[in-house]
């Protein structure tokens, strides 16, 4: 069974104006109180993904973009790797919601979707790898290999980019039929094993559009669903700072101690503030800010490096006694590095730079 829940497992992203804590919101304390009966949390991909479906049901159709990601955070606070098997699901089904919102009529119906089904979003591309979409008498089919397609093995459906002609498309596709063949690798990860992300190969499968082409990426929710695993990776880097605080305590504990924490502490706190910060303006039409994709990145950003920093910081400050005697730290360790690189690292500054020399990125 899971730890029992504690109070730092249960997040806020959320600002006050006088100083007072901020309490989490129903949906992520009822969240994390059902993770604490799920048996193989975080490990058993099933298992954590009928849980998602009940947290994806659950949320309010109205709430403010800070609970998302404080949902997000608290659950990789718990596991990153349930965080990693909720948040597409989530984003999945924010797109849906979007293209309701946006008057999209999205058949799916026709894919066999409904409220128990389980969603990925595989929207990568890859050298050697191309989907097409043709539109055909009976209906759209999806031909070719798709890249990067996590936990492609246990969903039920996933949300596609695919090819018509020279433009991308969103497709809805099932993903447990005949004309769909997931790949079991290569996938040789030490961390995130049981997500298992490899190509997926259509052989006219029937899908149904989402939007029109282009869409996917013109959407409102686009950016917003970036900063969501951004807020996974914070909220999996707080129990390291918890680890650097327990050594501070230790009788043997010196100054050395007190800095790496110090350091954590502080890159941390700059990420939750940049975190409140983007959901505020994102949440808010009226908040004057650089375009969505821009703020998005710089938040992405300052996020990755204070990860990155984190776990930096943890291994200097332990050693490698965790990370061999340590199951869940070590775990969570070689979770945090492989989800990590989704971070574009460099490429993601040269986006800001060229922004902000554009005029795009304007504080």
């Amino acid at each position: 069974m899971p730890a029992p829940l504690d109070a730092p497992t249960v997040l806020s992203l959320g600002e006050s104006s006088n100083g007072a804590p901020v309490l989490a919101s129903p949906t992520v304390v009822a969240a994390l109180s059902a993770a604490a009966g799920v048996t193989g949390f975080g490990t058993d991909a099933a298992a954590t993904l009928d849980w998602a479906v009940t947290v994806g049901a659950s949320r309010p159709a109205e709430r403010p973009l800070v609970d998302d990601w404080s949902l997000l955070a608290s659950v990789a606070a718990r596991d990153v790797a349930a965080a990693r098997i909720l948040e597409p699901h989530l984003d999945a089904l924010d797109i849906l919601a979007q293209a309701h919102h946006d008057g999209i009529d999205v058949e799916l119906d026709a894919v066999g979707a409904d409220a128990g089904s389980t969603w990925g979003v595989f929207a990568a591309e890859g050298p050697n790898a191309r989907l097409d979409a043709q539109l055909t008498p009976g209906g759209w089919r999806l031909t070719g290999t798709k890249p990067w397609c996590s936990l492609a093995e246990h969903l039920t459906h996933a949300l596609v980019t695919a090819w018509t002609g020279d433009e991308r498309r969103l497709f809805a596709v099932a993903l447990q039929t005949a004309a769909v063949s997931a790949r079991s690798g290569p996938w040789h990860a030490r961390g995130l094993s049981q997500v298992v992300s490899a190509p997926v190969d259509f052989s006219a499968a029937t899908a149904v559009p989402v939007g029109d082409a282009g869409w996917y990426l013109r959407r409102p929710g686009f950016a917003r669903g970036g900063v969501g695993v951004a807020a996974c990776w914070w909220g999996g880097a707080l129990p390291l700072r918890t680890a650097l605080l327990e050594a501070t305590r230790r009788p043997a504990a010196d100054q050395l101690s007190h800095t790496h924490l110090g350091r954590v502490d502080v890159a941390l706190w700059s990420a939750r503030l940049t975190l409140q910060s983007a959901a505020r303006v994102m949440d808010d039409p009226g908040t004057p800010s650089s375009d969505p994709g821009t703020l998005a990145t710089r938040t992405r950003t300052v996020v990755a490096d204070a990860v990155e920093l984190a776990l930096t910081e943890t291994s200097r400050a332990l050693g490698p006694l965790p990370l061999v005697a340590d199951e869940a730290h070590a775990r969570r360790v070689a979770d945090l590095q492989i989800y990590l690189r989704q971070h574009h690292a460099d490429r993601d500054l040269a986006r800001i730079g060229t922004s902000v020399s554009e005029g795009r990125g304007a504080w």
